[in-house]
């Protein structure tokens, strides 16, 4: 149910293998890195000091994950489907299945940095046309995790010719597809159509409720259970004892899950009422003893 997005900048492979180890052995149940390419803290073309910290690559730190760690699911939240062709992830994925033995997901969204695009010379079109790459991409690769034999696809911006792909999946599993992103008109359509696991970003408890229904809407639309689709969100979580420390820390916010443990307790039912079935947990210090503490005092009380 409790997941974390690990930080990829500012630390170092010993840490971050430092924090598996404490969510290998702890009630998490997933581990993601990010997929950017200079720290994700601003949206423009400005070039800021911090452009320049060390920042490692989240696939190669989920194969690294893979190899450390026994548990824990993986993934990388989400992967831009601008920066790599979808079937080579795909292929990257499925790799990464066979070395984690089963607990690979595919992670996919549109791409929203345009700093990263620019300054590497990676093709940033509108919203509309990522939307529907996105769209395509993900039918793609559901074809590529179950189709027998080789794979033909013809699309608009890719195409598959006589395409071998094996394995595709552990033992023959087939590798979850997760799309992130709160779009009501395109990305939880794309859900509706190809994710097993839906990812929304910065949502309210109310926010989940309503998009929930959307996602249900369009399940209907395309003929699709929609308790096929794991709802997920991608919110902080802090424990901070002070009320006063707390309450400046959620700036108006109340549904944030930040304050004591029994704070941070409600407002994760509050959520789990609305639909959630997974936290991926984001802006957590990168220390294994602050894992370890969410573990034993939040985690302890949820099944």
């Amino acid at each position: 149910m409790f997941s974390s997005q690990l930080y990829n900048q500012q630390t170092t492979w010993d840490e971050i293998k430092s924090v598996l180890m404490t969510m290998e052995y702890g009630k998490w149940e997933s581990a993601y890195f990010y997929d950017h390419f200079v720290p994700p803290w601003h949206n423009d073309l400005n070039v800021t000091e911090s452009d320049s910290f060390p920042t490692f690559e989240g696939l190669t730190l989920m194969a690294g994950a893979a190899a450390v760690t026994c548990r824990l699911k993986l993934g990388v939240l989400v992967c831009g489907n601008t920066y790599r062709n979808p079937a080579l992830m795909a292929k990257m994925v499925a790799t990464m299945d066979e070395m984690s033995s089963g607990r690979a997901q595919y992670c996919i969204g549109a791409g929203w940095n345009v700093r990263e695009h620019a300054a590497y010379s990676w093709e940033f079109p509108p919203i509309r046309e990522r939307s529907d790459r996105l769209e395509e991409a993900c039918e793609l690769v559901r074809m590529l995790f179950t189709a027998d034999g080789i794979v033909n696809y013809e699309g608009k911006y890719y195409s598959l010719k006589d395409a071998p792909f094996a394995p595709r999946g552990y033992k023959g599993r087939q590798i979850p597809i997760m799309v992130g992103g709160n779009g009501e008109k395109r990305t939880l359509k794309t859900c509706a159509k190809y994710a097993d696991i839906c990812n929304l970003v910065g949502v309210s408890p109310e926010q989940v409720a309503h998009k929930k229904k959307v996602l249900e809407r369009h399940c209907e639309a395309v003929g699709r259970d929609p308790s096929e689709i794991k709802m997920t969100a991608h919110v902080p979580m802090r424990i901070i004892r002070d009320e006063e420390h707390a309450k400046r820390a959620r700036r108006g916010a109340d549904w944030l899950m930040i304050g004591s443990p029994d704070y941070v307790k409600d407002r994760a039912n509050d959520y789990i009422e609305a639909g959630v079935e997974e936290f991926m947990l984001q802006s957590i210090q990168q220390k294994p003893w602050i894992y370890a503490e969410l573990n034993e005092e939040i985690f302890s009380d949820f099944d």
